[in-house]
C-alpha cells in the first residue's frame, strides 16, 4: 500500500537534515540488525559497554542525491569505537554452492561533524545497487546510553541501563542515518548478564538460552525511536495488548495504577485516528532518576515513576504518549526544525482523547495550564525569539536538543486548533486527521506536505484562500515568531477555573474569611483543578503572614500529597513564602525523583530565595547529586554557580 515501504520518503530526502552527517539522500535503508552484548560498569567506572555489530541492508536510491557514489556516510559519535567494517555477500540460494570467502575488511575513517556527532566514511563499490554492510563496534560512553548505579534505581540493589535517542543521541548507540527522515524495520539480539532482563521498542520479544533476548520491529521507524533498557525488571498484564514493566518493588503499584486504563485510551484513539498499527502498547516505568516525563518509543513507552500517583490522576501523560502512536511515530517530522508536526498534532490528539474520556471542561482546564506554560516561556525569552516560530531554522552545527521548548507543543496545538476552526465541524476535522494519518503513514513529512494535503482535502477552503487570511497566513504561523495569532476557546473550562481563582483570592486576603473558605469543598477537585488553584496561589505569593500555614493545615490533601504535580507546586509555594517549617518537604521531593521538569524550577526557586533557602539547595544537591542524570546534575550546577562536570 502507498507509503508503507521503509526508507526515506521522497519528500524528506529533498530537504536534507543539517543535523545529520549521513548520505541518506543517496540510499534507502531497508533493515537494521543489531547484535549486542551488554556489560555493566565495574571497578568504579561510570559507563558500561555495548559490544557487537550493526548490519545495514541498503539499496541505492533511484537518482540518489548527494556526494561520492563510492563512499557511504553514516552518523556516529566520538564515544563509538569502530572495530571493523565489511560488506557481506548476498545469501546464496543454491545448497551446492561452496561458502563464499570471508568478507574483506573495509578501511573506514571518521571525520569531524559537530559537537554532537561525527561522520563515519565507508568505501563502497560505486556501481553496486544493494549492499549488506556489517560494522563491528563498541559503545557505551556516549550521551544516548545511560548507565545507572544501584543507588539511582528504585530497588537500590542492581544497576540499570537505558538508551534515549531523541533527538540526535542514537548515533552514540549504533552507527546509522540519525535523521527522522529515514525509516526502516529493525531486529536485534541482545545478550545481558544473568539476573537482568532486556526490553526494546519492538513488535516481538523472545528470551533464548544464555540470557539472550531477540527482538523484531516489523514496522519502519526512524532511528530515534530504537530504544533498549536492561535492568532488574518484571512485567504484569494490564490489558489485552498491554503490560507494565517495572522494577519488582514498583510492579504492584504500576499494575494497580494502569490496570484497564490503557485499553480505554487505545480504543478511543483508534476510533478517532484509525487503527493502532504497533501491536502491543506496553509501558516501562523507569528508575526515579529518569529525567523526562515520557518517551514514546513504539510498543514500549518509557515513563517516569512520578506517574504512579496512587490515584490514576496523571494518566494524561500516558494519553500524550499513546497519541504519538499516530502523530510522530507513524507520521513523522522529516527534520527537527519542524518538530511541531510531531508535538502540535500530538497535543491536539491528546486533548481529543481527553475530551472523549474526561469531558470538555477538564480538557480545557488542562489546556489552560499548557497555555500558561507557553506564556511563561515567551515572557522569559521574549516573543520575537527565533525559536518561537513553528518552522525553526536549525543551522549546521546547532544541536537540535538546544532548540527544545514549549512552542512546538502549545503553539503547534493552537495552529492545529486553528485548522479545525477553519473547517468548523469537529467530525469533519476528525475525518481529516484519519485521512492525514492514512496518507502519510510510515513516512516523514514537512509542513508543506501536511498543509498541502489539508487544502487538497478541503478544496472549498483552498478556493477561499484560507492559507492567506491577513494576520493568520499559514506562512506567518510557520515562519514568524510570537504569540499564536489564534487561540482556541477554553471557556468551557471556566466552570472549573472560576472556583479555583476565587478560592485563591480568598487565601491571598489580609484577613482570612474562614467562613467563605470553608464553604468551598475541594474534596471532589481533580488534579488539574488543584494544580490551577496552586498556580494562582503561587502567583499571589508571598501571602500575608500566617496564611500559608493555615492553608497547609486546612488541605492535607494538598500539603501531604504524593502526586508529583501537586508536590512541585506546593514546594514552590513553600519557597516563595519562605516557610522554613516545611523545607523538609522540598528536600524529600527532590530525593524521591530526578525529573528535569520538577528538579530545575525548585533549584531556581531556592537559589533566588533567602540564605536559608540557598543553604537548603546546597545541602539537597550534595545529598542527591549521585542519583541524578548527568545532564540534570550539570543544569543544577549551573544554577548554583558550581563547576560543570564533563558529560
Amino acid at each position: 500500500p502507498h507509503g508503507s515501504r521503509p526508507g526515506p520518503s521522497p519528500m524528506a530526502a529533498r530537504g536534507g537534515d543539517a543535523a545529520s552527517a549521513g548520505s541518506a539522500g543517496a540510499w534507502s535503508l531497508r533493515h537494521l540488525h543489531l547484535s549486542l552484548r551488554v556489560t555493566f560498569p565495574a571497578g568504579g567506572a561510570r559507563a558500561g559497554r555495548l559490544r557487537g555489530s550493526a548490519r545495514l541492508e541498503l539499496r541505492r536510491a533511484p537518482g540518489g542525491a548527494g556526494g561520492d557514489a563510492g563512499v557511504l556516510r553514516l552518523d556516529t559519535h566520538r564515544s563509538v569505537r569502530v572495530l571493523g567494517a565489511a560488506l557481506l555477500p548476498p545469501p546464496s540460494g543454491d545448497a551446492g554452492t561452496p561458502p563464499p570467502p570471508p568478507p574483506a575488511a573495509l578501511p573506514v575513517r571518521t571525520e569531524p561533524f559537530a559537537s554532537f556527532g561525527c561522520a563515519l566514511l565507508v568505501p563502497v563499490p560505486p556501481d553496486e545497487q544493494r549492499l549488506s554492510l556489517q560494522i563491528d563496534y563498541e559503545a557505551g560512553e556516549g550521551p544516548g546510553v545511560c548507565w545507572l548505579a544501584p543507588e539511582q534505581t528504585a530497588g537500590k540493589q542492581k544497576p540499570f541501563m537505558y538508551t534515549q535517542g531523541q533527538a540526535v543521541l542514537n548515533r552514540s548507540f549504533f552507527p546509522c542515518f540519525d535523521t527522522p527522515s529515514v525509516k526502516c524495520t529493525y531486529s536485534a539480539t541482545v545478550k545481558v548478564p544473568e539476573g537482568f532482563v532486556a526490553v526494546m521498542s519492538a513488535t516481538s520479544w523472545e528470551k533464548e538460552e544464555d540470557n539472550t533476548f531477540v527482538f523484531k520491529m516489523s514496522q519502519p521507524i526512524p532511528s530515534y525511536l530504537i530504544a533498549l533498557a536492561v535492568g532488574d525488571i518484571v512485567a504484569a498484564d494490564v490489558g489485552p495488548r498491554s503490560r507494565v514493566w517495572a522494577e519488582p518493588c514498583l510492579i504492584e503499584a504500576a499494575k494497580k495504577e494502569y490496570d484497564g486504563v490503557i485499553e480505554e485510551f487505545l480504543v478511543v484513539g483508534e476510533k478517532l485516528f484509525g487503527p493502532y498499527v504497533w501491536g502491543r502498547y506496553d509501558i516501562l516505568f523507569m528508575p526515579p532518576s529518569f529525567p523526562f516525563g515520557g518517551m514514546e518509543n513504539p510498543c514500549l513507552t518509557f515513563v517516569t515513576p512520578c506517574l504512579l500517583a496512587g490515584d490514576r490522576s496523571l494518566a494524561d501523560v500516558i494519553i500524550h504518549e499513546i497519541s504519538h502512536s499516530w502523530f510522530g511515530n507513524l507520521v513523522t517530522n522529516a527534520s527537527w526544525g519542524e518538530f511541531w508536526l510531531n508535538e502540535g498534532f500530538t497535543m491536539y490528539a491528546q486533548r481529543r482523547i481527553s475530551t472523549e474520556v474526561y469531558g470538555l471542561a477538564y480538557t480545557c482546564l488542562e489546556a489552560a495550564t499548557g497555555r500558561a506554560l507557553l506564556r511563561q516561556h515567551m515572557d522569559n525569552t521574549g516573543e520575537d525569539h527565533p525559536l518561537n516560530k513553528l518552522r525553526v531554522v536549525i543551522e549546521p552545527g546547532i544541536n537540535p536538543e538546544d532548540t527544545y521548548n514549549e512552542t512546538p507543543y502549545e503553539k503547534g496545538f493552537c495552529f492545529v486548533s486553528y485548522l479545525a476552526h477553519l473547517v468548523g465541524d469537529q467530525s469533519k476535522f476528525d475525518a481529516f486527521l484519519q485521512a492525514y494519518v492514512n496518507r502519510f503513514k510510515f513516512q516523514s513529512i514537512t509542513a508543506d506536505d501536511a498543509l498541502g494535503f489539508f487544502l487538497e482535502y478541503f478544496p472549498e477552503l483552498k478556493e477561499k484562500g484560507v492559507d492567506s487570511i491577513p494576520g493568520l497566513e499559514f506562512s506567518r504561523w510557520l515562519d514568524t515568531p510570537g504569540w499564536p495569532p489564534f487561540l482556541p476557546d477554553l471557556s468551557p473550562g471556566d466552570v472549573l477555573m472560576k472556583p479555583a481563582e476565587e478560592l485563591a483570592l480568598l487565601w491571598a486576603a489580609d484577613g482570612l474569611d474562614m467562613e467563605a473558605i470553608e464553604a468551598v469543598d475541594i474534596a471532589a477537585w481533580r488534579t488539574y483543578q488543584l494544580v490551577y488553584f496552586l498556580d494562582q496561589v503561587l502567583q499571589k505569593s508571598p501571602l500575608p503572614q500566617g496564611n500559608v500555614e493555615r492553608l497547609s493545615k486546612m488541605y492535607p490533601k494538598i500539603s501531604r500529597s504524593q502526586n508529583a504535580e501537586l508536590r512541585l507546586r506546593w514546594c514552590q509555594i513553600i519557597l516563595r513564602n519562605d516557610l522554613e517549617a516545611e523545607y523538609s518537604k522540598v528536600k524529600d521531593f527532590l530525593q524521591s525523583q530526578g525529573k528535569q521538569k520538577y528538579t530545575l524550577p525548585l533549584y531556581r526557586a531556592m537559589w533566588a530565595g533567602s540564605e536559608a533557602a540557598q543553604a537548603l539547595a546546597m545541602e539537597t544537591f550534595s545529598a542527591t547529586a549521585p542519583q541524578l542524570h548527568v545532564n540534570v546534575q550539570n543544569y543544577v550546577r549551573k544554577i548554583l554557580g558550581l563547576e560543570v562536570a564533563e558529560a
